[in-house]
């Protein structure tokens, strides 16, 4: 029997985060270790699993399969393939930086690092499942951990609002997903939630034309889909730095992955029946999230609506359902979660050393924290797709799939998005870190912390890395996407 590499992946953060609950409050250090150090072991098994995939034979590779429920056909079943493997060494990345960069935290550490443990195992649980109920499982045991950790640890003046804002809408999503899932169960006559075997149920084209949306905009709700998105701005403002990272870097992609492998992937007719309809909302996202960025006076809000903008070029990719806009979409979702960590682990390093986020009382900051002005550039320049990073390896394919795929018209609109990111962008870096610094940051403003460059320059190289490099990654997607496009009917 082969090691149980992704079981040990998804469950190291769990026992990490269930020992430090155990543990004395007063021992604060010991606790940052422990949960940095099952960071670093999901992390260093995501890296080695990543490269030891086999891009050649596709499908669905480092299979777990045990039985759990049998009566019901419920099992336990885990496995990657080339479009989810991407986004386990996302989640390894993210958590370990996140780790990182809450080493400061002095209010109540116990508990913030078992909760961000716990966050840990939910995404990349998700990730792993190839079992419905198991999948729905792991994506329900973030909820909880998401609310305290806002309600806690997050922005005093918004963060009870954000949070319930966040909860209510995320749990509504997943029980009308829930929902879909169990009409699927019933339907296909298979008494399973094995999704391989849900894969060949050969639904109705009635069934699907009916169920397809309950569950793909249940789940994207979750990905941020217009008009269902505004819980994330808010979600992601009230939060602490890392949950920040986490809820725009990972927990929106587990939607849109979802939605993908669930909807997508499981009601293809349903799929090609609604395309026009995702294709709309999210072009409205792309538009309608840049615009609304390029008008907050508060730093942290312009990231989260970049968020949305974003978010809607990995539903453009899906709506196309075409190769290059499913590739895209693969690639997006790495970069854009790589990309949306950095910007807001910048933004709390900022905010915790001014105690402001008012745009126009910053100024200057790349003189005293020029890591972390050197880190957002970079990650403004991944935001509005220049060639050499990662962001335009992901957004060229996308905006390839809606021109061949769609009218015209929504690429010329979903490129009008890049520019006016490119406004936004240019605005913040511009007022944020250059220009004069105020006087009252002179002498209180120190430079960011070495574990906090240990993250910028992590999550920085490997975008760059992508966009030198585009064949690290790429490959492997495409694996993946010919398997969607195969149940697609070669759609």
């Amino acid at each position: 029997m082969q090691f149980p590499i992704l079981s040990v992946i998804v469950f190291t953060p769990l026992l990490a985060g269930l020992l430090i609950v155990l543990m004395p409050p007063a021992r604060k250090t010991e606790v940052k270790v422990i949960a940095l150090a099952a960071a670093s072991v999901s992390l260093l098994l995501a890296i080695w699993t990543y490269f030891s995939y086999n891009v050649s034979a596709g499908g669905y590779q480092f299979v777990e399969r045990l039985p759990w429920l049998p009566q019901l056909g419920i099992s336990y079943a885990m496995g990657v393939d080339g479009i989810s493997m991407p986004l386990v060494l996302l989640a390894g990345v993210v958590v370990f930086c996140g780790a990182l960069i809450s080493w400061g935290i002095d209010d109540r550490p116990r508990e913030f690092y078992a909760f961000l443990m716990f966050l840990a195992t939910s995404v990349f649980g998700v990730f792993v499942s190839l079992d419905l109920f198991q999948l729905f499982f792991f994506f329900e045991i973030a909820v909880f951990p998401k609310y305290l950790m806002i309600v806690v640890w997050g922005y005093p003046k918004t963060r009870e609002y954000g949070a319930m804002k966040l909860t209510l809408y995320l749990f509504i999503g997943s029980v009308v997903a829930l929902i879909g899932a169990l009409a699927m169960y019933f339907a296909s006559g298979l008494h399973t939630f094995d999704l391989i075997a849900l894969e060949k149920a050969n639904f109705s084209a009635s069934f699907q034309y009916i169920w397809f949306p309950v569950v793909f905009f249940g789940f994207a709700i979750l990905g941020g889909i217009f008009p269902f998105h505004s819980w994330a701005p808010d979600g992601h403002v009230a939060a602490p730095t890392a949950v920040s990272m986490l809820l725009a870097g990972v927990e929106m992609k587990v939607g849109a992955f979802a939605a993908l492998r669930v909807a997508i992937m499981l009601l293809p007719q349903g799929a090609r029946d609604w395309a026009w309809l995702i294709l709309i909302l999210a072009t409205v996202n792309v538009i309608y999230g840049a615009f609304i960025a390029m008008i907050q006076t508060d730093f942290k809000y312009v990231i989260g609506f970049s968020s949305v903008s974003h978010m809607g070029l990995v539903l453009l990719g899906f709506a196309t359902l075409s190769a290059e806009g499913l590739t895209g979409a693969g690639m997006q979702m790495f970069s854009h979660g790589i990309m949306t960590a950095l910007f807001f682990a910048v933004v709390g390093m900022a905010y915790d050393r001014t105690h402001t986020r008012d745009i126009s009382k910053l100024g200057g900051l790349i003189k005293k924290m020029p890591w972390a002005g050197v880190g957002f550039i970079i990650g403004g320049l991944v935001s509005m797709g220049m060639p050499g990073f990662s962001g335009f390896t992901a957004e060229f394919p996308i905006f390839m799939g809606i021109w061949r795929s769609t009218p015209p018209i929504f690429a010329i609109i979903a490129v009008v998005g890049v520019v006016i990111t490119a406004a936004y962008i240019l605005r913040v870096v511009s007022k944020v870190f250059f220009g004069e610094l105020s006087p009252e940051f002179e002498q209180g403003v120190g430079d960011v912390t070495v574990l906090d460059k240990v993250a910028i320059g992590l999550l920085s190289v490997l975008m760059i890395a992508l966009g030198v490099l585009p064949s690290l990654m790429v490959p492997m997607v495409q694996s993946g996407v010919e398997h969607v496009l195969r149940l697609l009917g070669g759609a």
